[in-house]
């Protein structure tokens, strides 16, 4: 959370608290347990239009942010998503947004605009959403999906997991291996050779999937950018789904924090309450620090990865290491400190606990980013 927000951002912020309020409270989040889909559609059209999808597509384009930094003003609304496990493919609806505007304004813009353009508008009304290919299975930053040219054809194979609303999404952007680089391509769901199969998550409404392509042959038009050439925007891409996925978490972790808070003082024992207790006063002093400290270290990282700055990928990975270690660390602590009633399902605190969770997991776990970390500083070290 920003200390200091434009009005504008506060009123961001503000709007979206307010229709999730109405829109996605606890009783509609456990009656979309058993949903397929996992949220409604049009509450996230309704979603679109208080700017959910377009904050990271320039205005030329039908997008615009409130304050001019998009990635900045998208935290905002990921925060309030943190704080009530909101449902709605955010994270890849907007990097898909993201990469397909980011080609229509590059070096080849004329002709990916035309082909693209009309995606482009479904994902920022809300009429359609998309689901980024890119995790497998075998380690974080693996990658055995290949895509090739062949004449006027692009060619995928592989398999992809998870991927988040790969099943329910209208668009599928694949990041494969072309030789020593990257390349994505575009994909309409129902593609032939495109087969999805639905994962089970610990999250009551975000659904995940298993994407297998099997020599699917596209017009090269479909292709985000250019063959082989795409390696650095899929690391900006991971950055930012990576940020928005701690924004998330800390949303997460702050309102877990405050329900434990307001039971520790109503909640009495042996004629005291709860939060009087020295053990629960030196528990309730760590849940803080780390609270502000996630805060800190996603505001600084997110900044860092909006501007593009030299050392965004090793802040954003001590920010994934950290948020994702001290985010189940202490809601964790909050389940405890409500006791037995906190382990229950019908308490809400496992709602929070669902989504930091599998944040925690999503590009790259803890520990795979304390290994970014220290392959990161040798590598200056070694440079110096």
């Amino acid at each position: 959370m920003l200390l200091e927000p434009t009005p504008d951002q506060e009123f961001l912020k503000e709007t979206t608290a307010k229709f999730l309020t109405s829109q996605a409270s606890v009783a509609e989040i456990r009656r979309l347990r058993d949903d397929p889909i996992g949220f409604d559609r049009d509450y996230w059209r309704r979603g679109a239009d208080l700017g959910w999808t377009s904050l990271l597509v320039p205005e030329a384009l039908g997008g615009g942010s409130v304050s001019g930094r998009g990635l900045i003003d998208l935290t905002l609304i990921a925060h309030e998503f943190g704080r009530h496990a909101a449902p709605g493919p955010l994270v890849p609806t907007n990097v898909v947004a993201a990469a397909l505007a980011a080609s229509a304004v590059g070096p080849s813009a004329p002709s990916v605009s035309t082909e693209h353009s009309d995606v482009i508008g479904a994902l920022l009304s809300g009429r359609a959403t998309a689901s980024w290919c890119m995790e497998e299975t075998g380690g974080f930053g693996r990658m055995t999906t290949e895509a090739r040219r062949d004449g006027q054809e692009v060619v995928l194979s592989g398999t992809k997991r998870p991927a988040e609303s790969a099943a329910q999404a209208d668009f599928l952007l694949v990041t494969a291996k072309t030789g020593e680089g990257a390349t994505q391509v575009l994909i309409p769901s129902g593609t032939p050779g495109v087969s999805v199969r639905p994962m089970q998550t610990v999250d009551l409404t975000r659904r995940f999937a298993v994407a297998t392509f099997d020599e699917v042959r596209l017009p090269i038009a479909a292709v985000v950018g250019e063959v082989g050439s795409a390696s650095e925007e899929v690391e900006h891409q991971l950055r930012v789904a990576q940020v928005i996925l701690n924004a998330e978490t800390v949303g997460a972790m702050e309102r877990a924090f405050e329900m434990t808070v307001e039971w520790a003082f109503d909640r009495y024992s042996f004629g005291r309450p709860l939060a009087s207790y020295q053990e629960l006063k030196h528990r309730f002093a760590d849940m803080k620090t780390w609270l502000e400290s996630s805060h800190a270290i996603a505001d600084a990282s997110a900044e860092a990865v909006a501007a593009k700055a030299p050392d965004a990928g090793l802040l954003i990975s001590v920010a994934k290491a950290f948020i994702g270690h001290y985010g189940g660390e202490l809601i964790q602590d909050c389940v405890q400190i409500h006791g037995g009633i906190g382990l229950t399902f019908e308490h809400d605190l496992h709602l929070f606990l669902r989504r930091a969770t599998l944040n925690s997991s999503l590009f790259g776990t803890p520990a795979d980013h304390r290994q970014r970390i220290s392959t990161i500083t040798i590598a200056e070290e070694c440079a110096g």
